[in-house]
């Protein structure tokens, strides 16, 4: 019974209502233009901080009343810089393993729509100041929404694919990343530690994590403009030479 309302219900949608317009409230403001110097997800710890602007004419004064007394926001956007999807997607956690891209955060969805909690730091007019996140400068935001724990959180909920990804990560030895001095000097500082970190943790060649093994040997990582030429050795990590590809 119910099933065949459903099918009732999509069908006049899909004849009434075929596509959906949707328009952007306000854009991100992080000052990050490569998605590499993004995190994966956002370090709630971290003291970075980054802004929301809103659009004017909108009302939006209105509709941010009663937000500045939630520590933490949704923030529903785009992923404007993609215009394809894929079914299975190789995450860039863990192993490269593709994996159903409904099983996964990746970027390319059949509708490009992200999700991302956010710690509200304060409402000003129209801008909202917030910690960090995993967002590119320039990011549509399309929707904000209260996060509240008591609905919002399940910690005790399981987490498939990722917690076996996270077990294998915690007990997996962290490699020694060093560096070349002209290497060191070459790379600009606000990519170093992120270079630093992913090579710590998983060197090895990966399609999304962008690492190549080169014939020679070598292995390169690709950070937007930037390449990074390592090699490995006993679970030590040596990064040779850095490059800027114009």
């Amino acid at each position: 019974m119910w099933c065949h309302v459903f099918r009732q219900s999509f069908m006049c949608f899909n004849l009434e209502m075929d596509r959906l317009t949707l328009e952007p409230i306000g854009f991100v403001r992080t000052g990050k233009d490569l998605k590499f110097q993004t995190p994966h997800q956002p370090d709630v710890d971290s003291k970075e901080t980054n802004l929301i602007e809103l659009l004017p004419g909108k009302n939006f004064e209105l509709a941010l009343q009663d937000l500045e007394g939630f520590e933490f926001i949704w923030l529903v956007w785009w992923f404007h810089r993609n215009d394809t999807w894929r079914p299975r997607v190789i995450p860039p956690r863990g192993p490269a393993v593709r994996r159903g891209v409904f099983a996964t955060r990746a970027p390319h969805r059949p509708n490009p729509i992200g999700l991302t909690s956010v710690r509200l730091l304060c409402v000003e007019g129209l801008t909202l100041k917030v910690g960090p996140l995993d967002l590119v400068d320039g990011t549509p935001i399309l929707d904000i929404k209260p996060y509240i724990p008591s609905i919002d959180a399940h910690l005790d909920a399981k987490a498939g694919w990722v917690d076996e990804t996270n077990r294998n990560l915690r007990e997996a030895d962290r490699f020694d990343v060093r560096w070349s001095d002209e290497a060191e000097a070459t790379l600009p500082e606000d990519l170093h530690d992120r270079v630093h970190e992913l090579l710590s943790i998983d060197p090895t060649p990966h399609r999304t994590r962008r690492i190549l093994k080169l014939k020679d040997g070598t292995h390169r990582l690709a950070c937007g403009p930037w390449r990074v030429y390592f090699t490995s050795s006993d679970r030590v990590i040596t990064i040779r030479e850095v490059k800027h590809i114009e």
